[in-house]
């Protein structure tokens, strides 16, 4: 689907998710015009504007000064050579969705910025976890986007309101939709988060029908569906890179590759609100560094000790607690490593300056 232009009528910028929050951004940057990214891989973009879609790329200043390149969702501001629209500026993220770039490096890696909504969606096959879902709760919570978990393939759950209790276990006060993407039932329960303006990600693992929901939600087959292997469950990456779409009754879907590695990153604000059961029994700890752990006063683990908190979820919570601060020392010694090696440079150069005096 990369590069192909969508048929949709096009009336004003407030349909692809433009408001008051990049509004005001406007008087302290050039007068240029405002468009959103559609589609983003390898310095390759697709633009969409009031007027239509481009083809873009970045300006030569843009790549050598930003610390980050656009991403899918980014609105930006470019300027028009012929066809192509030269991407010079991007706005300020309302929200955006990072993870730890796969693979042994410790850096940040944005997969889409200005989402309103994620649906996390897990199925009713093998991929049915919902231990895996308490991290994608914190992923959600900390960039700034309201989770919704959907479960897909509703039409071949043997017992659907023990599935359902089970992830509200896990995720108290979070929406959850149960569905089948590939009937149509239960679809209706989405339209709330796909209004005029609303952009909504789909999150998920490989086999649990994301391209399938994309194209119940579009109306028509915009991603490629492919079966899943009868004996895990697992389907191959049907969808390989990251689009938005733009849906008939005018919200925004991005659709995402399945990600066989979910690292967190900085994520301790999504811990708490993913946790938020634990985060309000810590609060009556003795004392406030409380790791929960055998220290004496411990709310929490009076908690389990009484039958009030499972033991599986505390567990779960200091996983990834021990995660985060891992990565945390990960990024430290790389800043650090980083500032030696920026040092060492100044003084070679300077060493270069006094020789050819």
């Amino acid at each position: 689907m990369a590069g192909q232009p969508q048929e949709v009528p096009l009336n004003n910028l407030e349909r692809f998710g433009w408001g008051p929050f990049f509004q005001d951004q406007l008087p302290s940057l050039p007068p240029l015009p405002v468009g959103r990214v559609l589609f983003a891989c390898r310095e390759q973009y697709r633009i969409i504007d009031a007027h239509g879609e481009y083809p873009g790329a970045l300006s030569g200043k843009l790549r050598q000064e930003a610390l980050d390149f656009p991403a899918v969702g980014d609105w930006v501001l470019y300027r028009r050579e012929g066809e192509l629209s030269i991407i010079e500026a991007v706005l300020r993220r309302k929200s955006q969705f990072s993870r730890k770039e796969a693979g042994r490096r410790y850096s940040e890696q944005v997969v889409a910025a200005n989402i309103d909504t994620i649906f996390l969606i897990s199925a009713f096959n093998q991929d049915f976890n919902p231990r895996r879902m308490e991290r994608y709760l914190v992923l959600a919570w900390e960039n700034g986007a309201e989770p919704v978990i959907i479960l897909n393939k509703a039409d071949i759950s043997h017992d659907l309101a023990d599935a359902i209790k089970r992830m509200e276990h896990v995720a108290p006060g979070v929406p959850i939709h149960a569905l089948s993407a590939l009937n149509g039932s239960g679809l209706e329960s989405l339209q709330p988060y796909l209004t005029w303006g609303k952009t909504v990600a789909l999150l998920g693992s490989s086999g649990v029908g994301k391209s399938t929901l994309a194209n119940r939600l579009f109306g028509k087959d915009i991603q490629e569906v492919h079966e899943i292997r009868e004996h895990d469950g697992r389907g191959r990456h049907t969808t390989t890179s990251r689009e938005l779409f733009l849906l008939p009754a005018g919200g925004m879907l991005l659709d995402t590759p399945g990600m066989r590695e979910l690292g967190l990153w900085n994520g301790e604000m999504g811990l708490a609100e993913a946790f938020q059961d634990v985060a309000e029994l810590a609060r009556a700890c003795r004392f406030r560094n409380c790791s929960h752990d055998g220290e004496p006063g411990c709310a929490v683990l009076c908690a389990v000790e009484a039958k009030r908190l499972a033991p599986e979820r505390l567990q779960d919570y200091r996983k990834l607690q021990r995660e985060l601060s891992f990565q945390e020392r990960q990024v430290d010694q790389n800043a650090r490593r980083r500032h030696e090696e920026w040092l060492k440079g100044i003084q070679r150069e300077i060493r270069r300056i006094e020789k050819e005096r």
